[in-house]
């Protein structure tokens, strides 16, 4: 009787299908199979907001690194399961999240010899149980670091890697004739499998990224600082830097004053409710004795002809020393805490700030915490391996 029904109302109802059924159903008949790996119905439904909502938790417990998936819905944090990582890499450390996919960076040996190491990035899309690793570009420049970001166009549902090369932190500008007075950065496009290299509207070279990224909608945010040297004195102010997936373009987010010269330590961004926010600290968490409670304020980054930030509440520390990780997607501040400095063991908690209770998740230590929802991307695509 559903084949009764015109195409388009088939579509239309498909679309609204969780992830497992149209697995499934792409063995119906050729046309479902067809519509289903077809990046217009993925771009469709991955846009969709019906779909589950996850919290990916890597850790490590014992020198040991471990995962954890927590189903976050009305019943957090009661559903959680390990997932199953495919990862064809050593020493796995995750970038960031975007539609439903996960980006790790890591190091693939060679057979013959433990110093020829290749550095990798791996695709994971928990959701269809399907991975793709890609060989990322060498380092070439002595006293250089590389930041790896990570984001999917919501255009296009095109996966895109952006390796940033910049002097390490510390490196005076005596060695900017390295690389020129910008930064080098390649990025890669999964529609056409290679790196090229962006050579225009790039932030200058004293300009360091800090921290983990963020991604919302088309743009992935990462805390920085500019080391400017003024009349032989070197002068940081804290920034925020943003890369625009769609048009691969940089924009420089200046921070307001009382922020802007927070040590590195004390200030970071998240994701509450698909908006950025600054995260403030109002001590160095390793001054355990002094009296004063740790806090964390959580600042609203709005969009306007010029950004505002708009105070929304404060997080209290249940231990001597706390780091934000994200929120829950009720907006609940999940924290990594620790009684004392001299433990090496933390505690992953959900706090509530109005009852200022919180909710114990696990114990480990090295917490990061990325969400995700179900989707189809790299459902189609060939070069993909599924397990």
């Amino acid at each position: 009787m559903f084949d009764e029904l015109p195409f388009h109302i088939q579509e239309a109802i498909l679309k609204t299908l969780p992830i497992k059924s149209l697995i499934q159903f792409r063995s119906v008949s050729k046309a479902w199979k067809s519509l289903i790996d077809s990046s217009e119905f993925i771009a469709a439904h991955s846009v969709s907001h019906t779909q589950p909502q996850h919290l990916f938790v890597s850790y490590t417990d014992e020198q040991v690194p471990k995962y954890v998936s927590f189903v976050d819905d009305d019943s957090f944090p009661q559903h959680r399961f390990v997932p199953s990582l495919p990862l064809s890499i050593r020493h796995p450390y995750i970038v960031g999240s975007s539609y439903g996919l996960l980006c790790f960076q890591g190091y693939q040996l060679s057979v013959s010899s433990y110093n020829n190491r290749k550095r990798m990035a791996v695709l994971l899309n928990p959701s269809i149980r399907k991975s793709i690793a890609i060989a990322l570009p060498d380092m070439i420049y002595m006293n250089h670091m590389i930041v790896l970001g990570f984001g999917v166009c919501p255009v296009t549902i095109d996966t895109k890697i952006i390796q940033i090369t910049q002097l390490c932190w510390g490196w005076g500008s005596e060695l900017k004739s390295e690389i020129g007075n910008f930064w080098e950065v390649k990025v890669y496009k999964q529609s056409s499998g290679k790196f090229t290299s962006l050579s225009s509207n790039l932030p200058s070279i004293s300009i360091h990224i800090i921290g983990l990224q963020v991604v919302i909608d088309r743009y992935i945010y990462w805390c920085a600082v500019d080391c400017a040297t003024v009349d032989s004195v070197l002068k940081t102010r804290n920034l925020i830097v943003s890369f625009d997936i769609t048009n691969e373009n940089f924009e420089v987010i200046d921070l307001p004053d009382r922020i802007a010269i927070l040590p590195l330590s004390l200030f970071s961004v998240s994701m509450l409710r698909e908006s950025l926010v600054l995260l403030e600290y109002n001590k160095d968490g390793y001054e355990i004795y002094k009296e004063e409670q740790l806090c964390c304020t959580v600042w609203m980054v709005e969009q306007g002809v010029e950004r505002s930030f708009t105070k929304l509440f404060s997080i209290k520390a249940p231990g001597d020393l706390m780091t934000a990780l994200g929120f829950t997607k009720r907006g609940g501040p999940i924290m990594g805490v620790q009684d004392y400095i001299f433990e090496s063991t933390e505690e992953l908690v959900v706090y509530e700030p109005n009852s200022e209770l919180s909710n114990h998740l696990i114990s480990g230590s090295a917490f990061i915490v990325n969400s995700y929802i179900e989707t189809l991307v790299l459902l189609g695509s060939s070069d993909c391996s599924s397990y």
